[in-house]
């Protein structure tokens, strides 16, 4: 008996297997461009972070003769204030507020393909050591730069589509 129902389970578990090998996702996006041109302002470090990820993005499809040429204008601007504060006055938790401005226009008819800010933002708590609150403040940009840069190729896959 128990190995009648150890061969039923056995098929079961293969059947459901089986149903998730054809997984494909809803949200593909398949960009096909090239940069030709680009402009970085206001904080170059955050600017230069989303280009790059732009640009490893663009080399995918670099061997494909129809991918559309794009110029890029990034301005990105960053600020850090404090939130709260203790009786005495001294700094418990700061929050970091990225503004990026992206404008994408065609490269060879000057068309805009996007024109969008990205306003994003992150709290962090001081630490006791100095070296852990700088090293939380710089996850906490990194994590806005990574969250700018999904919305920014969502966006961009809807307009170039």
């Amino acid at each position: 008996m128990k190995k009648i129902i150890k061969s039923i389970l056995f098929v079961f578990l293969i059947i459901f297997i089986d149903s998730c090998a054809g997984y494909k996702p809803i949200y593909k996006a398949s960009l096909q461009f090239e940069i030709s041109d680009y402009s970085l302002n206001g904080d170059k470090k955050t600017a230069n972070q989303i280009y790059s990820k732009l640009y490893n993005l663009a080399n995918i499809s670099k061997n494909n003769p129809d991918r559309e040429s794009i110029s890029i204008f990034i301005k990105t601007t960053k600020s850090k204030t404090p939130t709260i504060k203790n009786s005495s006055g001294k700094i418990l938790e700061y929050k970091i507020n990225l503004t990026t401005q992206v404008i994408i226009k065609n490269f060879l008819t000057g068309d805009e393909i996007l024109n969008y800010t990205f306003d994003q933002s992150s709290s962090y708590k001081v630490q006791d050591q100095y070296f852990e609150t700088t090293r939380l403040e710089n996850a906490s940009i990194e994590n806005l730069v990574n969250n700018t840069y999904e919305e920014l190729i969502i966006q961009l896959t809807d307009n170039l589509s």
